[in-house]
């Protein structure tokens, strides 16, 4: 098997049908360092023995998916959502201490879509922005970094009203970058014509938390949400967008987050290692490029 990229973390999504000690197990004997984890595993297991197994495996934390879906008008649904927003901030607090040295307290964040039975594209947005200001605070006093993560554009009536980079970036400008930062993920934004624009923007103001990688191929399936695959095996640049990221600063882990059924329905050992394949051949290279140009 080719040796891992130290900085490559495998997203539980991308093996999901894995319970958390089988995915913990199954990424540590691939040689692999870091791992991002998902809510649901999490609760599945229980938080503390959650905590307990990722303690035992050695790998580093690299973030916690997810938080937020904001966009719900205000009274007791809203609550629900903040409260459960609240707990995620607990949850990544909790495991960020029990990975390896070099874990980040990372929660990435979905916006959520516009609500049912509403036009108002901006109000939803409006409704994240408030969102952001009341969780701020909490997640600042546990240490945690709330990561907003624009999702493509096809996505915004049911996942995220904020689609591009830019957007993220204005809704964090008015908090810390340590408290409220971006997420980078090449799937939502590679096709973005102000991506080089808005990466180095980014790294100006210290605001890449996490920078995730997967592929873009047509025809998408049915199921759009389905639609990721293996670095390398689409239309991505990950030359280009690598190196953006790499010369905006970031330093931190790289995320492989798949979503495709074809891909859940191979043993999680093989998908992991067709991952460090693609990923040591599309991402890999160009890390090393870029960091050669400083």
């Amino acid at each position: 098997m080719t040796t891992p990229d130290p900085r490559l973390s495998i997203n539980q999504a991308t093996i999901k049908y894995a319970p958390l000690a089988e995915a913990l197990q199954v990424t540590a004997d691939a040689g692999i360092t870091s791992i991002g984890l998902w809510r649901d595993s999490v609760e599945a297991a229980s938080l503390p023995e959650a905590a307990r197994l990722l303690a035992g495996s050695g790998l580093r934390f690299s973030s916690l998916c997810r938080g937020g879906f904001f966009t719900v008008p205000e009274g007791p649904a809203r609550r629900v959502a903040m409260d459960d927003n609240r707990r995620a901030i607990e949850e990544t607090a909790q495991l960020a201490a029990a990975g390896a040295p070099g874990s980040a307290a990372v929660l990435v964040m979905v916006a959520g879509g516009i609500p049912q039975g509403s036009r108002d594209l901006v109000g939803a947005r409006s409704m994240v922005e408030d969102a952001l200001a009341e969780l701020a605070p909490e997640a600042q006093a546990a240490g945690v970094r709330l990561a907003l993560e624009p999702l493509h554009p096809m996505y915004a009536s049911d996942r995220a009203v904020i689609s591009t980079l830019g957007q993220a970036l204005d809704l964090a400008a008015p908090f810390a970058p340590a408290v409220v930062g971006v997420v980078v993920d090449t799937f939502h934004v590679w096709w973005d014509p102000e991506l080089t624009k808005q990466i180095a923007r980014a790294g100006r103001e210290d605001r890449i938390a996490s920078y995730q990688v997967c592929d873009w191929q047509t025809p998408l399936p049915a199921d759009v949400l389905l639609a990721r695959h293996y670095p390398g095996d689409g239309v991505i640049d990950f030359a280009a967008i690598t190196a953006d990221v790499q010369e905006a600063g970031y330093r931190g882990d790289i995320e492989v987050e798949i979503f495709n059924q074809e891909i859940w329905d191979t043993p999680p050992g093989t998908a992991i290692a067709r991952t460090i394949e693609g990923f040591g051949s599309a991402v890999s290279p160009h890390l090393l490029q870029a960091g050669a140009r400083r």
